[in-house]
Formats: structure tokens, sequence, C-alpha cells
């Protein structure tokens, strides 16, 4: 299965733009996500689908993901079938709520499927869902509008939803990734929402430009003080619970201190 650990910064773009591909390319980005759904318009979903096939023909830097339309729509079926022989690493699939919502896209054989969180029935499915994907991703725009929270009610509101994405995800050992920041223009409540993220357990981040990609990989990795502290830990540890620092650790403590390193 893909590892999409230690990937924090994924980058959505609407495959329907030429342009924010080839940026795409370049940037930093350690996901890739080519969108045929909310970012394209009805009229732009046969040609966004030929651009996403296009673009996976050649190489890329990092892994490549397609967000296919939802079950319902007018283009699922063809996305599916576009999907069957194209070179992308990952498919991500829209308001997931059920088992067979991900069974389905399984059955193309080749690809892993991140399930998008995005409905109160996602977060209720979240557990059962978790074992039979690469990956969670929550839809956060969407799920405000599905727990009919009022406009600007603020992440506060969230919280339980997102707690529960994570503790399906760690459940499974999967990775999970929080919803996006809307707003270009606040580098600051960017960076404040992605340490939110961190704080909340997610492993990292979906991104709507290539501008957020530095301070979100920034706001997910770890600090030379806790990378300095991981290496005295890890070295120290001799087995079994001891006292360190002032602290009692155990192998839990030493296990998360390497994970840490990796990272």
């Amino acid at each position: 299965m893909l590892n999409l650990f230690g990937r924090p910064a994924v980058l959505f773009l609407p495959a329907s733009r030429p342009g924010a591909i080839a940026k795409a390319r370049e940037s930093a980005a350690d996901l890739v996500i080519l969108d045929l759904e909310d970012a394209v318009a009805a009229g732009d979903k046969e040609s966004a689908r030929t651009a996403a096939v296009a673009a996976l023909e050649t190489p890329w830097r990092c892994p490549v993901a397609v967000r296919i339309n939802g079950e319902g729509t007018p283009w699922h079926a063809a996305d599916l079938d576009a999907l069957r022989h194209a070179r992308a690493d990952l498919v991500v699939v829209p308001r997931v709520e059920k088992r067979g919502h991900v069974e389905e896209i399984a059955a193309i054989g080749h690809l892993p499927v991140a399930a998008m969180i995005e409905t109160a029935r996602g977060v209720l499915a979240a557990a059962d869902l978790a074992p039979r994907c690469a990956a969670l991703i929550a839809g956060t725009n969407d799920l405000a509008a599905s727990l009919r929270l009022p406009a600007g009610a603020g992440r506060g509101s969230l919280q339980t939803a997102l707690q529960t994405i994570v503790l399906a995800a760690r459940a499974a050992d999967r990775p999970c990734f929080d919803g996006v920041f809307n707003k270009l223009d606040d580098a600051d409540g960017f960076a404040a929402e992605a340490a939110e993220s961190r704080a909340l357990g997610f492993d990292g981040k979906t991104l709507i430009h290539p501008s957020q990609i530095a301070p979100c990989k920034a706001a997910f990795a770890p600090s030379e003080a806790e990378r300095a502290r991981a290496e005295r830990l890890v070295a120290a540890a001799s087995g079994g619970a001891q006292r360190f620092e002032g602290e009692m650790i155990e192998r839990m403590h030493v296990e998360a201190a390497e994970r840490l390193l990796a990272r």
C-alpha cells in the first residue's frame, strides 16, 4: 500500500487548469491531488478528466492522486473508467459514507483509495472505512455544512468530528490529513490552523495553493528542541520503565521519539 506518512503537504488543484498543473510539478508538495470534483465546473468535467490522465503520463517528483466525482454524479463512471489505465498513485473519493464506496474503487485493482470524510455519516463510519483505505482526509468545508454549523462558527465546532477521524486513522494505522484553509491572504491564520492540525494528531494538511506548502511543512516538522530531546531519549533508553530527565518513560515513549526522528 502507498505509504503517505511523512508527507504533510497535500496540494489540491483543478485538473482543468494547465497553469496550476505546471506550477504543481515544480512545487515542493508531498502529494498532489488532481481534482475532477468540486474545483471543476460542470462544463469542464470532460476536459479536466482528459487533462488529468495526460498529466499522469509523465513522471512527477511526488505521488499524484486524482479526486474523482462522487457516486451518483453524471461523471462518476467515466472517471472510474479513465483511472483503470491511468498512472495515478492514488484515487481520492469524496463524501465517503459506507464501505461500499471504497470497495467499488478497490475493484479497479491497482489504485489505493483515500476516503474524504465530509459528512456526519462519514464521521460515524470512519472507523469502518479506515482499514480499507490508504488514508483519511477531512473535508472540513463540507463537513461544517453537513453538521449545519452556523456561518463563522469556527474550528472549535468541528473538533469532536476531527478527533473522531484521527482516532479512526490511528486505530487502523493509517495517515490522516486535515482540511483546507480557505483564506489565501491570511498567512498567520494558516500557520495557526496548521499548528492546531498537528496538535489534533493529523499527519498533514490539504492545501489550495503552492504558497501554503512551506508553512505547512514547517508546522508539521519537529522543532529543534523536540528533535534534540527525542535523540537524547532514544540514546538513553535501556528497555523497560526508567527515569529520563525527571520523567518516567517506557517503550511507548521511545517509539514516539523514533517516529518523530523518522519524520
